[in-house]
C-alpha cells in the first residue's frame, strides 16, 4: 500500500494549514482511500473505482488522462501552488478541488467524507506514515550518497588512466615524428643520389654523343685533304724535268693549257687510288655504330629506370610530407 501526504489550503480557510493524505493499493485509478485533518479533527472517505470512471465520464474525458490529473492534484502537487483550488464544508463535510487556467476553472472531482470519531489516533498515523516516509527518504539518500562516493572514487582512477594514456600517447607521437623525420632525411638523401646519378648518367650520354660526332668529322677531314692535295704521277715524273729546261715547259705547259682537246686523266687516276684507299676505313666505322647504339640504349635505359626512381621517390616524400602535417595537426588538436 502506498501514501502520500501534501500540505494544502482550503479555500474558505486559506489561513489555516490542512494535510490531505491519499492511500492506494494497486493505481490511483484503482480506487483510493482520503484523510484530511486540520490538526483538531479529521475526515475520512473512500472512493471507488466506479466514481473515478462515473467522474471521467461527466468531464468527457478518458480515465487514463482524468487518473493523471487526480495524481496531479492529490498526490505529486505538479505545477505551481495556485494551479488546483481546494474546498470542503464542514457542515456537509463534502470535499471539492478545481483546476485553474488563467481566468477559467473547472472543477476536477468532488467526494463526501465523513468525521472521524477520534482524530488523534488519524492524526498518529499521519504523524507515524510522516517519519515512516522521512526514515525511508534518509535511507534512500545514504544510499545515493554512498553510490556517487563509488562513483567519484571510478572517476578518479578513470581520470588517472585516462592521464597515463595521454602522457603514452604522446611519447608514442615523439617517437612516431623522430623516425619519421629520419625516414625523410633518408628519402631525402636518396632523391639527391639519384639526381646525380642521373645528372652523371647525362653527362656521358653527352660526351658520348660528342665522341661519336668528333671521329666523323675529323675521318671526313682526313680522306678529303690527301685527295684534294695530292699531286698526280705525271707531275712527280716531271719535276726533274722542269728544274732542267724551264723555258721549254713553260711553253709546252702554256700549248696545252690554250687546247681545248688535251684531256688530263692523271689527277682523276690518282683521286680513284686515293678514295680507294680511304674506303678501306669504312668497315671499322661502321663495326663501330652498333656499339655506340648499344651504348646508347643502356644509357637511355638508364636514364629511364633512374628517372622513374627519382619519380616515386619525389611521390613518397610528398606522401611523407603530407602524413606529417596531418600528424602535426591532429598533435595540435
Amino acid at each position: 500500500m502506498e501514501r502520500k501526504v501534501s500540505r494544502i489550503h482550503l479555500a474558505s480557510e486559506p489561513d489555516i494549514i490542512h494535510f490531505l493524505q491519499v492511500t492506494w493499493e494497486k493505481t490511483l485509478g484503482s480506487g483510493f482511500v482520503i484523510t484530511l485533518t486540520d490538526g483538531h479533527s479529521a475526515w475520512t472517505g473512500t472512493v471507488c473505482e466506479s466514481a473515478i470512471s462515473q467522474e471521467a465520464d461527466d468531464m468527457a474525458m478518458e480515465k487514463e488522462k482524468y487518473v493523471d490529473e487526480l495524481s496531479k492534484a492529490l498526490v505529486s502537487g505538479a505545477g505551481p501552488a495556485d494551479s488546483y483550488k481546494f474546498n470542503f464544508s464542514k457542515e456537509s463535510c463534502h470535499f471539492s478541488f478545481e483546476k485553474i487556467l488563467k481566468d477559467v476553472s473547472f472543477r476536477l472531482g468532488s467526494f463526501n467524507l465523513e468525521k472521524v470519531a477520534s482524530p488523534a489516533e488519524v492524526i498518529r498515523d499521519l504523524i507515524c506514515d510522516c517519519l515512516d516516509t522521512i526514515t525511508e527518504n534518509q535511507a534512500k539518500n545514504e544510499h545515493l550518497q554512498k553510490e556517487n562516493e563509488r562513483l567519484l572514487r571510478d572517476w578518479n582512477d578513470v581520470q588517472g588512466r585516462f592521464e597515463n594514456c595521454v602522457s603514452a600517447k604522446e611519447a608514442v607521437e615523439n617517437d612516431l615524428y623522430k623516425r619519421f623525420i629520419l625516414v625523410l632525411n633518408e628519402k631525402k638523401a636518396k632523391i639527391r643520389s639519384l639526381q646525380k646519378l642521373l645528372s652523371e648518367f647525362q653527362e656521358l650520354e653527352k660526351n658520348i654523343e660528342h665522341k661519336r660526332e668528333t671521329p666523323t668529322c675529323s675521318e671526313m677531314t682526313a680522306a678529303r685533304d690527301p685527295i684534294y692535295n695530292a699531286s698526280t704521277d705525271e707531275e712527280g715524273e716531271n719535276l726533274p724535268d722542269l728544274s732542267g729546261s724551264a723555258p721549254a715547259a713553260l711553253r709546252r705547259d702554256d700549248s696545252i693549257i690554250s687546247s681545248p682537246d688535251v684531256t688530263d686523266i692523271a689527277p682523276s687516276r690518282k683521286r680513284r687510288q686515293q678514295m680507294q684507299k680511304h674506303l678501306g676505313t669504312e668497315p671499322k666505322m661502321a663495326a663501330q655504330e652498333p656499339q655506340l647504339q648499344e651504348q646508347e640504349k643502356e644509357i637511355s635505359k638508364t636514364n629511364s629506370e633512374t628517372g622513374f626512381n627519382i619519380y616515386f621517390m619525389y611521390v613518397s616524400l610528398n606522401f611523407i610530407l603530407l602524413y606529417m602535417d596531418v600528424f602535426k595537426n591532429t598533435k595540435l588538436s
